[in-house]
């Protein structure tokens, strides 16, 4: 029945209209709109040397606060109609294109909350790195490379591996990629930091309990990058693209790896089979790492990722296989007894509990 129908559609919104209500209420979104207001109705207001500025924000307040309204009225009127109208299939079918569009206006108002920084809708490099431990990290980290490239196939994200370089016995050594498409860093921020696996070692004969660590970084893309890099600070390395083998791994010396002396930084690439071309994106990313560590220094981040030990106490995420199945967000207590559909690219839970969680200490 379409009365049947149209219950699960309005119940499916309900989780969004829920972290919506959830992130405005914890905000200080309203707030700021009612002081905003006050200072536009003072009578010296156009003395104010800041007015296009305050006006500007109001408005995009306003704006936000009137679609937040809507949202919430409009879910609300939604469920009466259906009650009202569940023998009228007339009446219901013209409810269900309503339903429809408030469901995509939820969706897209959602993501303007909960990204909201302007690095957020930028392409992004997402790096793995497997931590100490041989074998057992490296498989660990070509899981997360599997499960963030199922990520991206999900949510229409576009991936380019730059970089591979294979475990020596199993899995990766490392993994860089570039992820771009709507939102890519805003989304993928949310993976920084260590992951935990807790499993029965398929590489260990005695079947014993093994606990694996890799790490995740993300940087967002910035297309007009105003960094000056003096090349006498620059090593640069050639080598011999690798990969999973095969006919198509390149056969010359077209890999490039650069070292930034200065601070030591090494970016690589060799998704291109022209040396040039694998230059160019290895440079673009070496720009991008030096912005985001001067960024880091002016924010005084000193919990950076990059200076944490891929070990114990610093996990944000851990994945139980065994004894139990479970994943755990330790940043949010956020947690799913299916550990295989998330390891199947299914994050997108975590990453909108972490953003709204961060959203709400940020305010």
């Amino acid at each position: 029945m379409l009365f049947d129908e149209l219950q699960e559609l309005i119940k499916s919104i309900e989780p969004d209209i829920n972290t919506i209500q959830s992130f405005w209420k914890g905000s200080s979104l309203e707030d700021t709109y009612n002081q905003l207001h006050a200072r536009t109705t003072q009578e010296d207001f156009w003395k104010d040397p800041d007015q296009i500025k305050i006006l500007k924000a109001l408005q995009h307040l306003k704006e936000q606060r009137e679609q937040y309204r809507y949202i919430n009225q409009t879910f609300h009127d939604l469920h009466e109609l259906i009650e009202l109208f569940k023998d009228d299939e007339q009446e219901l079918a013209k409810i269900r294109s309503d339903i429809f569009s408030l469901k995509k206006t939820v969706t897209s108002f959602k993501v303007s909350l909960l990204l909201g920084s302007p690095e957020d809708s930028s392409n992004c490099f997402l790096s793995i790195n497997s931590g100490a431990g041989g074998t057992e990290s490296q498989d660990w980290a070509s899981m997360l490379l599997r499960m963030y490239l199922r990520f991206c196939e999900r949510n229409g994200l576009g991936v380019d591996i730059l970089d591979y370089q294979s475990g020596e016995a199993a899995g990766i050594k490392s993994a860089t990629l570039f992820i771009k498409g709507k939102n890519a860093y805003g989304l993928l921020k949310a993976e920084i930091g260590i992951h935990r696996l807790v499993r029965i070692s398929p590489f260990d004969s005695n079947k014993r309990r093994h606990t694996s660590f890799a790490a995740v970084m993300a940087i967002p893309e910035s297309p007009e990058i105003e960094i000056t890099i003096d090349p006498k600070d620059l090593r640069i390395d050639t080598y011999r693209a690798g990969g999973a083998g095969g006919q198509h791994v390149n056969k010359t010396d077209s890999a490039v790896r650069i070292t930034h002396l200065p601070t030591n930084i090494v970016v690589q690439c060799q998704s291109e089979r022209s040396q040039i071309q694998n230059r160019e994106t290895a440079m673009k990313m070496l720009k991008a790492k030096l912005l985001q560590k001067q960024r880091e220094e002016e924010e005084a981040k000193l919990a950076s990722i990059e200076r944490k030990k891929i070990e114990w106490g610093s996990q944000i995420r851990s994945y139980v296989l065994h004894p139990y199945k479970m994943v755990k967000d330790h940043r949010t207590d956020i947690e799913s007894p299916q550990p295989d559909l998330v390891l199947d690219g299914d994050i997108m839970e975590f990453i909108e509990g972490w953003l709204l969680t961060t959203a709400k200490t940020a305010s």
